[in-house]
């Protein structure tokens, strides 16, 4: 079957070549300038994806991995194109965090609400009006700039919008701080119903062990299935007439707080997610072409998954978690990209590639080799699965350690704090 995967910064990248795999033809377009490079290689490009619908074709599929194309799927939909990813109503869930807040309310969650302002000075003249304790989220995936408050007396997150005035940093908005577990539910949706079971995950953002550092857009995620769930009906299973009013065709998730016997959902993700989609890969027994073939046309799909536990780490080089460099000091471009010993061919399909490429050498280089290339800095995802989370964990650590990147940087607590307490209180109140 003929693919066309269209992306905006290479989110859900690996996804292609999934799809490759499993014996499809596929073509790659990849809009940000900064990762186009990526994948240079491994998959066949395009540099302008509409000129590939007669390639397509109405029998082929059409994938995008992020927001920002919902109103080009449904017109595409509507031209009679098979189309997975999203929806213009999806993008907004994710994009517009009030409006989000305010779905989620329609639906009958409890929430907290959210407030987005056009600029730094705007939201910081409302925190200051307001007091209390507030989290700073920028809304174009700008993830290094979001901050979570920790001074009763709001003074830290007032120091940081007010940085951010100065800076002119745009598109901002501020909730107040929950405490308790943070825990996100998704699914697969068809734009009718739900499709295949319950997927659950708890996200590490810091950039560092402990949560500290700046934020990142993920360094590590624990997933795990299962077929029914608390959190599940008390949130995401809410939107099921919204999305089907929005004709959503992907998979989304909510990522929540939840306090004893309360649980407040924060914000969607209405895309497919990275790296949540190559742990997906790796508990999935169904091969994504039929999963997403299903979801496309509007079927039922048995998708069938592993059981136990999944842990996926981000291996991230220079400039992560800041974006494209200024300089060349800053750049990880060229740097190769080599394994400690051959991986054996069920550790190659938990090796997850993103800003890599394979080049051929010329005379007097070191022959076919895959490299770094220019890029927001993720170099790789590895992931590992087992039927506890300690094993999970040693399952993933143990491949990445076989990696060898030049200045190279991933967290080694990713699943500790589930184990330390976090599974403890969900199970307390019945939410896993």
């Amino acid at each position: 079957m003929n693919i066309l995967f269209v992306s905006g910064e290479l989110i859900a990248g690996d996804l292609a070549l999934q799809l490759q795999r499993e014996g499809n033809a596929l073509r790659l377009f990849i809009d940000c300038p900064t990762q186009r490079d990526c994948l240079n290689g491994f998959v066949p490009k395009t540099t302008d994806w509409e000129a590939e619908l007669d390639w397509v074709g109405k029998a082929g599929l059409i994938v995008f991995d992020d927001v920002g194309y919902g109103a080009t799927q449904d017109r595409l939909r509507r031209e009679g194109y098979r189309v997975v990813g999203g929806s213009a109503g999806g993008d907004r869930l994710e994009i517009d965090r009030s409006f989000a807040q305010q779905v989620f309310a329609d639906s009958g969650m409890r929430v907290e609400p959210t407030y987005n302002f056009a600029d730094a000075g705007e939201a910081l003249a409302y925190i200051r009006a307001q007091g209390g304790v507030w989290v700073v989220k920028q809304n174009d995936h700008q993830s290094h700039l979001n901050y979570v408050g920790v001074m009763d007396d709001g003074s830290d997150v007032r120091g940081v919008l007010a940085s951010y005035q100065r800076l002119g940093i745009c598109n901002l908005s501020v909730q107040r701080r929950l405490r308790g577990v943070e825990v996100a539910v998704g699914r697969f949706f068809n734009g009718h119903d739900w499709v295949g079971p319950i997927e659950v995950n708890q996200e590490h953002k810091g950039l560092l062990n402990g949560e500290l550092g700046p934020k990142t857009g993920e360094m590590g995620t624990l997933m795990w299935y299962c077929e029914s769930s608390r959190l599940f009906d008390a949130t995401l299973g809410c939107l099921r007439d919204y999305l089907r009013e929005v004709g959503f065709r992907g998979v989304i998730d909510i990522n929540c707080f939840v306090d004893g016997d309360t649980i407040y959902p924060i914000e969607a993700t209405a895309r497919f997610g990275c790296p949540a989609t190559y742990l997906q890969s790796a508990l999935h027994r169904t091969s994504w072409t039929e999963l997403l073939n299903a979801v496309a046309d509007g079927r039922q799909c048995d998708l069938k998954v592993r059981a136990g536990y999944a842990i996926g780490l981000t291996l991230a080089v220079p400039p992560f978690p800041y974006g494209a460099g200024d300089t060349p000091y800053v750049s990880s471009a060229g740097l190769p990209m080599q394994v400690r010993c051959p991986l054996t061919a069920d550790e190659t399909n938990h090796l997850h590639l993103e800003g890599v490429a394979f080049v051929q050498g010329n005379a007097g280089d070191e022959g076919q080799r895959t490299v770094l290339t220019s890029s927001l800095g993720y170099a790789v995802f590895v992931t590992g699965t087992g039927a506890t989370v300690e094993a999970a964990q040693n399952a993933a650590y143990s491949l990445a350690e076989k990696i060898v990147i030049p200045k190279v940087m991933y967290r080694t607590d990713i699943g500790d704090r589930f184990l330390a307490g976090d599974r403890e209180r969900l199970q307390a109140f019945g939410w896993i």
